[in-house]
Order: structure tokens, then C-alpha cells, then sequence
């Protein structure tokens, strides 16, 4: 049984898991600041492809390697539909059929559950009862900090959009456990540039097929966009694929419980939106869950 790489000594990396959280929490805010611009689909092909050529400049320039034959090309297109195609598309449109941002947040928080499920059979990482206990912390303070907006607006739920929010998140956590399997041999900064391709390929269809091309370009939509780019998609998938590649999936995946607290903070702060004092309780019970994986 393989046990999976210790986090470097390096102290400057332990700020990763922190800054993946704050970086990663900043995609609803882009979705709710470009809603009104943009169609969904549009608007990800135009995130996945612009995110390619960053990266493919930033590979460039730093001589990176790329995937050696067919099997590296596959992997990484393979692990990019997973985690930025179907998983954001997926999102992206379960929303815009009226599924609520609660309920949306609350499903997109399940990975750490499922993977913590799967690790073991799958990757031979050994959950300790520590970190499963954690898991199920974990789980408890991401339902509180979701549970004042759970129940706002779901009297007529739309079952399809349901169906895909929850096939997304199954998709993001496969692609981590597809990512792990070859993490430590890949060049990240091209292996990232294959995985948005993949995805970029995906959505491009949708996008032609199922909308107008509303894109309006207005201050909201180019800011959304350029965040989204250079922020989520360079800096946060990168951190992501870092983690991934250091650490266990278990822990890394605990990282996305964090996220509902990180965004109810980011949206009190941005928009108004009120903080209950049953979400400041689950924020501290989240965190408690995510240091217990972390050690476990």
C-alpha cells in the first residue's frame, strides 16, 4: 500500500491550502457578478480558451515540458473535462435553470465525502478514523453555513438541474482521483494548459448549440472574465494541482468544505448578504473538520 507524499517543509508553501481556499471561494462571486452579462456556456469557453494561451505563454517561456505520447496527452485532456469541463459546466447551467446558489454551494461541497469514499479502493490511501471523523465534521459545518439559504427559494426545485449540479460534483471528484494517479510525473503548467483544452473543446459545442453568444462586454463581464482567467483558472487550478500532487486526496479535497464559509464572508462583504449566527457557527465547526483531516 502506497502512502502518499509528506507537504514540503517549505514554509512559504504551507500559505498554499489558504490561498487555494480564498482563490477557489471567489468562483460564486464570478458567477453571480456575471450572470446578468453572459451566457454560461459562452462564457466558459471564452475563460477555458483564453486560460490556454496564458498558459501556454507561461510554458513557453519557462521551457516546460509537455506530455510525452498519447497516453500524457490523454490523461490530461481526460482529468481537464472532468475537473474544469463537466464540473463547471454542469454548475454553470444547473444555476441558470433556477437551481438555488444555496442548495448549488451545498452539493458542490460533497468531494471531500466522496473521495474520502473512494481513496482507499482506488489509490490505496489509508483514511484514518481520525480524518473520517473529520469528513463528517467537515460535512455538519459546511450544511450550517449553508443552511439559512437551503431553504430559500426551493418550494419548486428543478430535479434536472439538481441531477447535474450533483453529476458535476461526482465529476470533480473523479478528476482529482484521475489527476492523483499520474500527479507526480507531469509538468503542471502544461499539463494544465492540456486539461483547460479538453475543457474548452467540451464547452465550445454546447455554446454554438445551445445559446446566442451573449457576451456583452460590459465593466462586470470583462472583470469577471479576467478574474476568472487569471485567478481562478491559472492561479487556482495550479494551486489545486499542486495539492494534489503533494498530498493526499482525502486532505486535499477537505480543502472544499472551507469554501460555502469563505464565500458567505466574500458575499457579506461585496453584496450585503447577511451572516447568520448559525453560519459563524459552522464556519468554526468547518474548520475543525478540516484540521482533524489534515492531521489525520
Amino acid at each position: 500500500m502506497t502512502r502518499p507524499a509528506s507537504a514540503p517543509a517549505n514554509p512559504a508553501l504551507r500559505l498554499v491550502p489558504g490561498l487555494f481556499v480564498l482563490i477557489w471561494s471567489t468562483g460564486f462571486i464570478v458567477a453571480r457578478l456575471v450572470a446578468p452579462h453572459a451566457e454560461p456556456f459562452t462564457f466558459l469557453t471564452l475563460r477555458f480558451l483564453l486560460t490556454v494561451c496564458v498558459l501556454c505563454a507561461i510554458a513557453w517561456a519557462a521551457g516546460a515540458r509537455w506530455p510525452l505520447g498519447w497516453r500524457g496527452w490523454r490523461d490530461a485532456l481526460l482529468a481537464g473535462i472532468l475537473l474544469q469541463g463537466i464540473y463547471l459546466d454542469g454548475v454553470f447551467w444547473a444555476v441558470s435553470r433556477g437551481l438555488p446558489a444555496g442548495l448549488t454551494a451545498l452539493v458542490t461541497s460533497l468531494p471531500p465525502l466522496l473521495t474520502a469514499l473512494v481513496a482507499g479502493p482506488l489509490l490505496g490511501e489509508r483514511v484514518s478514523p481520525r480524518r473520517w471523523l473529520g469528513v463528517g465534521i467537515g460535512a455538519l459545518g459546511s450544511g450550517l453555513v449553508l443552511l439559512p439559504k437551503i431553504g430559500a427559494g426551493t418550494d419548486a426545485i428543478p430535479l434536472d438541474a439538481l441531477a447535474v449540479c450533483f453529476g458535476a460534483t461526482v465529476a470533480l471528484t473523479g478528476g482529482t482521483l484521475w489527476q492523483k494517479r499520474f500527479a507526480a510525473t507531469v509538468d503542471l503548467r502544461t499539463n494544465a494548459a492540456v486539461q483547460f483544452l479538453g475543457a474548452g473543446l467540451m464547452t465550445l459545442p454546447l455554446a454554438l448549440l445551445l445559446e446566442e453568444g451573449r457576451f456583452d462586454a460590459s465593466l462586470p463581464a470583462l472583470a469577471g472574465l479576467a478574474w476568472a482567467v487569471l485567478g481562478l483558472s491559472v492561479g487556482g487550478i495550479l494551486l489545486l494541482l499542486r495539492l494534489i500532487q503533494r498530498q493526499a486526496v482525502a486532505g486535499v479535497s477537505a480543502l472544499f468544505y472551507l469554501v460555502p464559509a469563505v464565500s458567505a464572508v466574500m458575499a457579506y462583504a461585496l453584496f450585503g448578504e447577511t451572516l447568520a449566527p448559525v453560519q459563524i457557527a459552522g464556519m468554526a465547526v468547518a474548520v475543525l473538520g478540516v484540521a482533524l483531516v489534515s492531521r489525520g
